[in-house]
């Protein structure tokens, strides 16, 4: 891939066109921001998830575009494409779904790589994020997460993506849907062990609520509260104990020579294998350098 720079606001041609990204509200319409109205007011194009949705919301708004496109997951390699050329030909185009950030666990992801690859501008509108907006109230650690979006269907598939997420110490966060929260909360308590969790759904609307405890509580709850409205998932990375016992586990029945062999044969240098195993076991690289010589 080349390097490409981008200035949004830098000096362009008169007549190139741009591809805006809107953040619109999770719920709450007064989560819409005036520069996101100013924006989809501008725009020649709107290209929707949900057409049907977007026209509320730009009804309220008094917003009425020249063209209110729908691209979502069913039409984009059709879609994306056409709206590609109305950008090359001049247009502005805003692309906003159902909900939040556009290109977050949607198709919007595929429009902006197809403009990049185009030479389009794309500009972000900030707006609200569910994920974030439940993060920064569950309580859980912020400093490092890790965004997962919707889980696989199938169970080896659901195993294969929270195996590769169990050894991350930062908290992690999931979308789901009610009919599945269930099934999804025991598939965590099975592969990633006894957890904290949150669970935040409705947000910024009416019935919002934040459910805090541990997967098993949680997954209790359900079973006497029956789940309703879209959720997001956090739950509690891996702590430093849990992550040091399984650290060290593994090498446990090794000798000294056999741990440095396993690096070795992991592709590292003699030097950089007995690195490893020094820190593994709490050691100084000499001593364990002297330990083999000797």
């Amino acid at each position: 891939m080349s390097l490409q720079v981008q200035k949004s606001f830098n000096e362009q041609a008169e007549h190139a066109g741009k591809l805006y990204l809107v953040g619109t509200p999770i719920g709450n319409l007064e989560d819409m921001t005036f520069r996101a109205i100013k924006t989809l007011q501008a725009c020649d194009i709107i290209a929707a998830e949900d057409t049907r949705q977007t026209r509320k919301l730009l009804t309220h708004f008094e917003i009425t575009p020249s063209m209110l496109f729908s691209y979502h997951e069913h039409n984009k390699g059709a879609s994306g494409p056409e709206l590609i050329r109305y950008i090359i030909e001049g247009k502005n185009l805003a692309l906003v779904s159902d909900a939040g950030l556009p290109a977050i666990s949607d198709p919007g992801s595929d429009l902006v790589k197809l403009a990049i690859e185009a030479g389009i501008t794309v500009i972000p509108i900030p707006g609200p994020n569910a994920a974030l907006s439940a993060l920064i109230v569950s309580g859980l650690p912020t400093e490092r997460f890790t965004f997962g979006g919707f889980l696989p269907r199938e169970k080896k598939d659901i195993r294969k993506v929270l195996e590769a997420f169990n050894e991350s110490n930062g908290t992690l966060l999931f979308y789901e849907s009610p009919h599945r929260i269930r099934k999804t909360l025991m598939h965590l308590e099975e592969i990633l062990g006894e957890r904290s969790i949150v669970l935040a759904r409705e947000l910024t609307k009416r019935h919002e609520e934040f459910v805090r405890g541990s997967l098993k509580e949680c997954i209790e709850w359900l079973e006497e509260h029956p789940p309703l409205g879209e959720y997001c998932l956090l739950v509690e990375g891996i702590r430093e104990e849990e992550r040091k016992a399984e650290r060290e586990a593994w090498w446990q029945v090794l000798s000294l020579e056999e741990h440095v062999e396993h690096y070795e044969n992991e592709g590292n240098s003699r030097k950089d294998a007995m690195k490893k195993t020094a820190v593994d076991r709490g050691l100084a690289k000499r001593d364990v350098y002297n330990a083999l010589i000797g």
